[in-house]
């Protein structure tokens, strides 16, 4: 519609020049070569806009009644845009708002301690470079707990302001910010497990020489199960190793797999989601899976309209870190029948050759 509307002010300029170049060949209803060469692309540009919406497809352009339930919403870090990832006031954002689940990532540190850091090292997200300057560059996992227990992790979020147009704190939420800390997986459990809320998390094996590196996933299983806690129902096990082994420890986890995979593979270990990104999303592959009890998640998708596509196609849940702004979508942006589609794409042919034509023998 925008390209249109771009070639009705074009209209203008094109006829000046076609009909003025030439004014004696075109009353004599000849095309000079003059006129050819300027009216000639621009109505096969025309041509080709007019007839887009005969090849166009969206899952959003529906039968009234036939859209799926809204897919729920996963805070991916928490809530990034409105607190530093993967703390403590990132995920209470999150649950603030309405998220149904949390996602983050869980590393190992020195001595044994599942905390949460996505990032090899510590210096995008913490103040590492002032309380261990000669250690910038070390990986998260070799800092011993009591050492990561002394850094900050909310400060850099004030100063860099990760995500363009963030809008500005309040005094509390700044003040809040500034104290934040590094946070375990033993807390994260216990605030999603109060709070009824969904988890799932990539879990990152330790580097070699670390003591823990053939000892990490009983680490955290020790913690989700003895130490924190939760619901088991509530944890999507997304780590794909040893997960026959975990099934059988751990049975009541939602067994999630990272990737697309024939249906039968699926059942036979157990999948009941898939965690995609959203350039794997299909309406087709959606309806397969779910045929088969499998639901799918979708990530990181921020944007509105990117989420009214994800809803349209039937996707089930969503990793998002703008949970305080989808939450408030009602219905997919561009939801209409085949009849409004029609009815639009018609009108604005029609109106656009008027105008285009009315500009022409106004020049002319």
């Amino acid at each position: 519609i925008g390209a249109i509307a771009i070639m009705v002010l074009l209209a203008w300029p094109v006829s000046f020049h076609a009909i003025r170049a030439d004014k004696k060949a075109f009353l004599l209803q000849i095309l000079s070569v003059t006129q050819m060469i300027i009216v000639g692309p621009y109505l096969a540009i025309l041509l080709f806009l007019f007839l887009i919406p005969l090849g166009m497809y969206s899952p959003c352009i529906r039968e009234m009644g036939t859209l799926g339930p809204k897919p729920a919403l996963i805070g991916h870090r928490g809530a990034p845009m409105l607190a530093p990832e993967n703390t403590e006031m990132s995920f209470l954002k999150t649950i603030e708002h309405g998220g149904d689940g949390l996602e983050t990532d869980v590393a190992i540190s020195y001595d044994g301690v599942p905390f949460l850091m996505h990032d090899d090292t510590l210096k995008r997200t913490t103040n590492v470079a002032e309380v261990y300057p000669n250690d910038t560059g070390k990986a998260a996992s070799f800092f011993s707990w009591d050492a990561l227990q002394k850094l900050n992790a909310g400060m850099w979020f004030l100063k860099n302001k990760p995500f363009v147009g963030m809008g500005s704190l309040s005094k509390a939420d700044q003040k809040q910010a500034k104290n934040q800390s590094i946070y375990t997986l033993s807390s994260f459990l216990r605030l999603a497990d109060s709070h009824n809320k969904l988890v799932i998390f990539d879990l990152y094996r330790p580097p070699e020489k670390h003591p823990y590196r053939n000892l990490w996933l009983r680490k955290v299983l020790d913690v989700i199960l003895k130490e924190a806690k939760i619901k088991r129902h509530l944890v999507l096990w997304l780590h794909n190793s040893v997960r026959s082994f975990v099934q059988s420890v751990a049975p009541g986890f939602q067994h999630t797999m990272g990737r697309k995979a024939p249906i039968e593979d699926l059942l036979k270990h157990n999948i009941v989601k898939l965690n995609l990104v959203y350039t794997d999303m299909s309406s087709e592959d959606i309806r397969k899976y779910a045929a088969a009890n499998i639901t799918t998640n979708f990530y990181v998708v921020n944007e509105p309209w990117l989420y009214s596509l994800a809803w349209c196609s039937g996707a089930h849940s969503v990793t998002t870190n703008a949970v305080h702004l989808l939450k408030d979508l009602s219905q997919p942006l561009f939801l209409m029948t085949p009849q409004q589609y029609s009815i639009m794409w018609i009108l604005t042919d029609t109106i656009s050759a008027f105008l285009i034509t009315l500009i022409f023998f106004l020049q002319w």
